[in-house]
């Protein structure tokens, strides 16, 4: 087979710098030897998300969101701080840095898009609640629009429902301040590269029954 740099290789934790390429131009073409070569990468690259997603991160330092005061960075890094200091546990404070990772490339839907960032390493109370964030937070400024500012009533009997009230008052929407001294990206890369260093859809850690709070 055809030898090539394979740079997601080096990027995204696999040792070797030169990889070989599959056999198929049409997966329907490949044999167990191409899908089981493609398997080890693929297992190396996954090892590489929170990597992925710090580069990212340190990319929105430069994106000015849009008629607001703070970088896209700074208001992750000042809702996770918000988290930490508020005695939040591992998980709600990486969900607080990552809750709109998607707003770049997914303005409409970026709740949904850091949710399913998020899904396989976390319980479930902390993705809906990332998941539903962005109509939650219509509280505070829907109804300047004629909208309807209540869009999170229709999910009052959910048993998450506080849980994301609490995330939007205390960590989202007050996160747009200059002036607030938040910690820098690097205080926070030990703590997403444990969330993210999971065994994804591990049962031990998805399957918590209990409504824990923000503070779990």
């Amino acid at each position: 087979m055809a030898q090539k740099l394979s740079e997601s290789a080096m990027n995204d934790g696999n040792s070797e710098s030169e990889t070989r390429v599959v056999s198929f131009t049409q997966m329907k073409d490949g044999t167990r030897e191409d899908y089981l070569y493609l398997r080890d990468l693929e297992e190396a690259h996954n090892r590489g998300t929170a990597e992925r997603l710090l580069r990212s991160l340190h990319q929105q330092a430069d994106e000015t969101i849009p008629g607001y005061r703070v970088s896209r960075l700074e208001h992750s890094l000042q809702s996770a701080t918000r988290a930490y200091r508020d005695g939040a546990g591992l998980d709600w404070v990486v969900a607080a840095l990552l809750h709109d990772i998607g707003d770049g490339l997914a303005p409409q839907n970026h709740d949904r898009f850091a949710a399913e960032i998020l899904r396989p390493f976390v319980r479930e109370e902390i993705t809906w609640t990332v998941e539903h964030h962005g109509a939650f937070q219509m509280v505070y400024y829907a109804h300047h629009y004629g909208w309807d500012r209540y869009e999170r009533e229709k999910f009052n009997a959910h048993p998450y429902y506080q849980t994301c009230v609490d995330f939007c008052e205390r960590w989202d929407q007050a996160s747009f301040d200059p002036g607030y001294r938040s910690e820098p990206l690097e205080f926070f890369e030990p703590m997403l590269r444990e969330v993210f260093q999971r065994k994804a859809y591990d049962d031990a850690v998805l399957q918590i029954g209990v409504v824990k709070g923000l503070a779990s």
